[in-house]
């Protein structure tokens, strides 16, 4: 059997947009971006079984674009993104002006968290354990942060945790798993498209 998981990244807030270390609600701009890919959503991503495990990352603006799209999600607390500790509302820019190296040094080393919060190599542990928990049969659907969609990506293709921050994770993109007995293929980053499209 083959385990299938398409993870959804949100649609655009203006944390998102500004870089900053914080959650919040969808903007109207975003909503509507979502609400337009909903119709595609549903058709592409309907799963004959009964047993389809749609989530969300537990976070406002994940569980606002499951909504957009039309989605019943259950907020996974495995799916969180990175806890940034003391950086948490700050915007990246902010950080880097007042501590260079603390920055330099995230960015360089996944074991680092100068922050105070999680490290990347913490976050990669745990998302990679819950993924390699799921059953061999799973169909899962997730709304997920972008953090979190690079790390399930880095532990899928057994890549080393550096490579994160080499992956782009763009607003409303499919990225989805399948594999068995720890092997897994990729398909990356495909837009979802409006009906209009």
């Amino acid at each position: 059997m083959t385990t299938r998981v398409t993870l959804i990244s949100p649609a655009l807030n203006a944390a998102l947009r500004e870089a900053r270390f914080a959650d919040g609600p969808l903007d109207a701009a975003g909503r509507r971006q979502a609400e337009g890919v909903r119709g595609a959503v549903a058709d592409a991503f309907a799963f004959a079984d009964a047993g389809q495990l749609v989530l969300a990352s537990p976070s406002l603006r994940c569980e606002q674009t499951a909504e957009a799209l039309g989605l019943v999600a259950e907020p996974l607390p495995e799916l969180r993104g990175c806890a940034m500790g003391r950086w948490r509302g700050l915007r990246l820019d902010e950080v880097a002006a007042t501590e260079p190296r603390s920055v330099a040094a995230w960015l360089a080393d996944p074991a680092a968290a100068p922050h105070g919060g999680e490290s990347l190599e913490a976050l990669h542990t745990r998302v990679g354990h819950w993924l390699d928990s799921l059953p061999a049969d799973a169909r899962v659907l997730a709304v997920a942060e972008p953090d979190v969609v690079r790390a399930l990506t880095v532990h899928a293709i057994g890549a080393p945790a550096e490579v994160f921050w080499r992956i782009d994770v763009l607003p409303l993109t499919a990225t989805e798993l399948s594999g068995r007995n720890g092997r897994w293929n990729l398909r990356g980053g495909r837009p979802l498209r409006g009906t209009s499209e």
